[in-house]
């Protein structure tokens, strides 16, 4: 069972994981081998800590910060978005904590917040206008809401939204940026239209190469000069089945933060690329050059590169499809359970522009790996459920893996992957917490 010394611990540092990971390297650098194992008096530091033996220590990897001293952060209040962490409010950041990501389709109220500006004020949708345009636009158009609903086919679909920069976290050196830890994710419903019919009216011409959005949000200096994002995806992502001017979120309005009245998502990229808020839309005969299109804003080194590096521009490539990745969504991080008894393991795993083959989980640090039962996608570009079941063969400190492979024999690291200076695409196995009682 947890002492009073060991809950205390935890309470510290699930505000401050900084002062965890100095804690433990403290207590553990001097006894750490060459070879990299702890030595006896480095795990007795580390049992003491956590309040538990742990059963399979003979595997963990050599540094690892203990998902235990990872705990989720007290939880500040945004209406209508309980339990969002907030990272930062001007602009409004807010992250989900992953056993809030339990649904198979991500509530309203559970999905992330990722801003880059301040949400337009006083919005009437009734009179809420998009501009199609662009030097390859052969008929520039503008259309209402009310325009897009009865002129084209209305479309639903369950569609994965990730921030690049999730997982920023747990870059060393670390990046600059929201320190998003797993929440940047979300997999609601959205209604709308097909990008492409609404594209192929206005007319494309040959020499179309990318499509590119504005929104009304604001600058947060104020200045109505500056846009805060002004991104945009190559015309053949646009042109997906999949990609979508969406009004409605999981059957109602599209909350204001994510978007209201009307956005962009093309799922499987980075969210910023689904732009909010959107009231233009320009079709380019060259990639687009809005706010955050340019180096290092959602680039990574085209090559790897060692970590701190200094990386020019011309070295960096933009960021398209995601990473395969996964996160265990029950139960919660910290979580004490009877080791005779079998524990239900549940998540969920995407894998950008392709699809889950396979998940695995893992209690012995990822020296063996068990497979699970993987649900077939909603419809392309959503996220897939997985659930199995493990069960302790001792009392103790317990860490629970999960580690997905996509379509294309892709599998997650074990550990964070290769560093870029902003912090992008970590996609290292997830792992959680569990007290065996």
């Amino acid at each position: 069972m947890r002492n009073k010394k060991h809950l205390a611990l935890n309470k510290t540092y699930a505000k401050d994981p900084i002062a965890a990971d100095k804690f433990l390297w403290n207590r553990t650098s001097s006894a750490v081998s060459r070879r990299g194992f702890l030595k006896k008096s480095g795990l007795i530091a580390l049992s003491t800590a956590l309040g538990a033996t742990i059963p399979f220590s003979r595997f963990m990897p050599a540094g690892l910060i203990p998902a235990a001293f990872a705990a989720e952060g007290a939880p500040d209040t945004i209406v209508g978005k309980e339990g969002l962490v907030i990272l930062n409010d001007r602009p409004l950041n807010a992250e989900t904590p992953a056993h809030l990501l339990n649904d198979d389709v991500t509530p309203n109220r559970y999905m992330f917040i990722r801003n880059n500006g301040l949400p337009p004020d006083n919005l009437d949708p009734d009179n809420w206008e998009l501009e199609i345009g662009g030097e390859s636009c052969i008929t520039p158009t503008t259309f209402s809401i009310a325009d897009l609903k009865t002129r084209f086919e209305e479309v639903t679909l369950q569609l994965q939204i990730e921030c690049g920069g999730n997982g920023r976290s747990e870059f060393v050196p670390g990046a600059s940026g929201n320190q998003w830890t797993t929440g940047a994710i979300g997999c609601p419903t959205f209604t709308g239209v097909r990008l492409r019919d609404v594209l192929n009216f206005c007319g494309v011409a040959r020499n179309a190469a990318y499509v590119g959005y504005y929104g009304a949000d604001t600058h947060t200096s104020g200045d109505p000069n500056l846009d805060p994002i002004s991104r945009g995806v190559p015309i053949a992502k646009a042109m997906e089945r999949e990609s979508l001017i969406a009004w409605a979120m999981n059957g109602g309005d599209i909350p204001l933060q994510n978007g209201h009245p009307l956005r962009l998502v093309c799922g499987g990229w980075p969210g910023s690329v689904s732009g909010k808020w959107i009231d233009r839309i320009v079709i380019r005969n060259r990639i687009h050059d809005g706010e955050k299109m340019a180096p290092p804003s959602y680039t990574v080194p085209a090559l790897p590169v060692a970590p701190g590096s200094r990386v020019p521009d011309t070295d960096m490539r933009i960021i398209e499809s995601m990473p395969v990745k996964s996160l265990i969504t029950l139960p919660k991080s910290g979580f004490s359970h009877d080791f005779r008894q079998r524990m239900t393991v549940r998540g969920h795993a995407w894998a950008g522009d392709d699809q889950i083959s396979s998940v695995f989980l893992s209690i012995d640090f990822g020296a063996t790996w068990l497979p699970t039962a993987v649900a077939p996608a909603a419809n392309r570009l959503s996220w897939q459920t997985f659930q199995s079941w493990v069960q302790f063969p001792e009392p103790g400190y317990y860490e629970v893996w999960a580690r997905a492979m996509d379509n294309q024999g892709r599998s997650q690291p074990m550990v964070v992957p290769g560093w870029n200076p902003r912090g992008y695409l970590n996609n290292a196995c997830h792992r959680i917490a569990v007290q065996a009682v």
